[in-house]
């Protein structure tokens, strides 16, 4: 008889589909800050959201305070009708249903550290310079936008990664005390060596079984999503955003056999720096929170329940590899020639080829 525990059931990630419960009727639109270039097309959408869609549209408080958009008429006969907050003060937390992105990777990065619980599916437009999480072109917006409000959309579950610095509780002074770093990343977590001109010493733990040192500049840990960022610059191979795994990858290691490697997303891996380590080492969230790790502290890295829900242009395949092509030129090679257009070449004896090499005296003589 088969035992039904040995039986792996794997999913085809063509089964993520975008499915409204009810119809999404408030909008966060986020835009890349100080571009002037994507003012217009922020004051089109936001517009036509208000006034076609008849949507409810939340933007950053900072947005409404950029000076060039008082070059734009239409915009202030909607802008006092727009709904405004400012990050880390206001909890967008079951006020949104659906975000617009406008800008580059940078502004999906920005969405996803809004929303540290469930996240709200996000359509991002292509509008910043390198655009691998952002596969939509604007110049078709309505039709877009309104394919993706009937439900006809594919979605890509983008993992993040939780993340949460313990302090070590004898050396942290009780006047500094405050809660631990708690958050979520879409790309990756680096451990770095910082300013020091020392070596990184590392010590890496999964599931609390020490692994290996990190002697180098340091560790990224790192989401499928984030393994086209920075781990790739440094040495990884990319992963499918559909692939559940945490990608380990050391920054300069001192070793010519420390290769990259992949684990399976339900572990808990834990960074600390060594006993031995000359220096402290330095943490930072998707870019941001940037903060040391002295001896005793600790860093946890787990594979969190809240995913970004990322919409696709087409599909989740072909969005990947599009994105592959077009933003890294992976694979781009200039094409081995058919040996039909050799044909000249592989006709033309040795006695040709020499007397073409002759000159007018010789032939003469």
């Amino acid at each position: 008889m088969k035992n039904s525990a040995m039986v792996m059931t794997i999913q085809d990630p063509a089964s993520q589909r975008l499915t409204w419960y009810k119809p999404p009727l408030t909008v966060l639109v986020i835009k890349k800050v100080r571009d002037a270039s994507v003012l217009s097309p922020f004051v089109q959408l936001v517009k036509w959201l208000m006034q076609e869609k008849r949507m409810v549209v939340f933007v950053e408080a900072a947005v409404m305070e950029e000076t060039h958009l008082d070059q734009y008429p239409e915009f202030s006969s909607i802008k006092d009708k727009l709904m405004t907050f400012r990050d880390g003060k206001d909890d967008l937390t079951d006020k949104i249903d659906f975000i617009i992105c406008l800008g580059g990777d940078g502004t999906l990065l920005y969405a996803s550290h809004l929303f540290q619980q469930s996240v709200p599916p996000v359509m991002a437009f292509h509008l910043g310079s390198l655009g691998f999480l952002t596969p939509f072109q604007f110049n078709n917006f309505q039709e877009q936008v309104n394919n993706v409000l009937e439900g006809n959309a594919a979605l890509t579950l983008r993992s993040r990664l939780r993340c949460i610095v313990m302090k070590n509780k004898e050396t942290q002074n009780s006047a500094n005390k405050k809660a631990p770093t708690n958050l979520l990343v879409l790309n990756e977590v680096v451990v770095d060596r910082g300013p020091s001109p020392y070596l990184s010493n590392i010590d890496l733990f999964l599931d609390g079984k020490h692994i290996t040192s990190v002697q180098g500049d340091g560790l990224i840990v790192s989401t499928p999503t984030g393994s086209t960022a920075y781990a790739v610059a440094a040495g990884a191979s990319m992963i499918h955003p559909s692939v559940p795994a945490i990608m380990v990858t050391p920054i300069c290691p001192h070793s010519l056999s420390f290769r990259p490697i992949v684990v399976p997303a339900g572990v808990e891996l834990k960074i600390s720096v060594s006993p031995d380590s000359r220096n402290t080492s330095w943490v930072s969230f998707d870019g941001r929170n940037r903060q040391e790790l002295l001896h005793g502290d600790s860093l946890r890295v787990t594979t969190s329940i809240y995913p970004v829900p990322s919409i696709c242009a087409q599909d989740q395949i072909t969005d990947w590899f599009d994105s592959l092509a077009e933003c890294l030129h992976w694979n781009v090679r200039k094409r081995q020639k058919h040996l039909e257009e050799l044909t000249d070449l592989t006709h033309s004896s040795s006695n040709d080829t020499l007397d073409s090499l002759e000159t007018p005296e010789e032939k003469e003589s």
